[in-house]
């Protein structure tokens, strides 16, 4: 192994020492919390900028790649206004927007707290995030909507 061969140095000329694997370095809960938090943070800052600068309106966003190579919709064609309309407390809006944006923003704010919380303990995060079987069902179920979304019979689920 390289590193073996030629040891990292300090500044100094002495060696650096390594950590064993596995082992951790006891940090504070607040340097636990601050990927959880720049993520949250980001998201935010995110959400709000959705919120003030409309999406319904021309010019503000571009328009999605696929839709505009293809002319169908892609399974995320239509986010951006569900958040926007989220953001205003217009969920019956948001549902004929994008139905699966509303179903999977309560999934991946589980995600975030599951991660958060086992960051907040100490507790080393999954990285696995489910069964593979539960995976590729979500994966079928992106699929399907996203034919079903630009057949005729699935008008009703275009934005």
């Amino acid at each position: 192994m390289m590193s073996e061969r030629w040891p990292v140095l300090h500044s100094r000329g002495g060696p650096v020492p390594r950590r064993r694997k596995g082992s951790r370095r006891p940090s504070t809960p607040a340097g636990r919390l601050l990927r959880p938090g720049g993520v949250l943070l980001v998201t935010v800052a995110a959400v709000a900028f959705v919120a003030a600068v409309d999406p319904n309106e021309q010019g503000h966003y571009p328009t999605c790649p696929f839709l505009a190579l293809t002319g169908f919709q892609c399974p995320g064609c239509g986010s951006m206004r569900t958040v926007h309309a989220l953001a205003h407390g217009h969920v019956q809006e948001a549902f004929g927007l994008n139905v699966l944006t509303v179903v999977m923003l309560p999934l991946l704010a589980v995600f975030w707290l599951r991660w958060a919380r086992a960051r907040a303990l100490d507790r080393p995060t999954r990285t696995k995030a489910a069964h593979p079987a539960l995976i590729w069902g979500l994966f079928g179920a992106i699929v399907v909507f996203w034919l079903v979304r630009n057949l005729p019979f699935g008008s009703f689920l275009a934005a």
